[in-house]
Parts: structure tokens; sequence; C-alpha cells
């Protein structure tokens, strides 16, 4: 099973982890990925992602190739787009599998996978006034 959304709504990780509950896993690991207030050493005061169209259905492709590995019971990934204030979370995932080593892995490679494909880019605007987009192509 993989769930995957791109939204402006704000992330639940124990939606995600209750998504991803199965009888026979062992192990549920989650992550978030939490807007800090500094980046490179700079202060950042304000961040906004935005998303090509096709973000969602990229998500869904990674989390489906995730969910795909025999050791894998079930994944659940969200990232939220729009405008975000230091604290708020930018990403959740969540992996069920049978064993914690497993689930460790296949959490991180979700994670890995989404920031190295998904068509979502940040602006980060610093404390002095100049920003910056990142990861942008």
């Amino acid at each position: 099973m993989a769930r995957a959304e791109v939204t402006v709504e704000p992330l639940d990780l124990a939606g995600h982890e209750a998504a991803v509950a199965d009888r026979r896993a062992g192990a549920v690991v989650s992550f978030q990925g939490v807007v800090r207030d500094h980046d490179h050493g700079r202060s950042v005061t304000a961040l906004e992602y935005e998303g090509h169209p096709s973000a969602t259905e990229v998500l869904r492709q990674v989390a489906a190739e995730v969910a795909a590995d025999p050791d894998v019971y079930a994944v659940a990934v969200s990232h939220r787009i729009g405008p975000l204030a230091i604290g708020d979370v930018a990403l959740v995932a969540a992996v069920s599998t049978a064993h914690r080593a497993a689930a460790f892995a296949a959490c991180a490679r979700l994670v890995d996978e989404v920031k190295a494909r998904l068509p979502i880019w940040k602006r980060q605007v610093f404390a002095d006034g100049a920003e910056e987009w990142v990861n942008c192509p």
C-alpha cells in the first residue's frame, strides 16, 4: 500500500503512521522535515514551497517504488507547498515493515528519493532581506 499527497494543508505525523499500520508490522519508522530558522549559517525568516503540476504524480511513483520492496508493508508520504513558518512540517514519511532495520532503510530511501526527484522548489527569505530559490532546475 502506498499513499502520497502534495498539499497546502498542515501535515499530520500520527495520520501517516496510522496509514501504514499493519498487523504484520514489527516496525513503523517515520520522518518529519521541519522548517528551520537557518541555512548555511544564515538566519531564515520565511519559506515558501512551489510545486510543478507533476509533483503529485512523481510523489506517487516514488511511494509506489518503495512500497514495491517485498520487505515493505505500507508507505505514506506527503509534501506541503505554499508559505510555511519556522517550525512547520514540510515533509512527512512513514513506512512499516516486519523489522526495524528494513523500516529505517526504507524510510531513508523514501525521503532521499523524494528530495532527489520531487519537482518542488523552495524560496527562502533571510533575515537581511535577501532571498534564494533552492532545488530549481
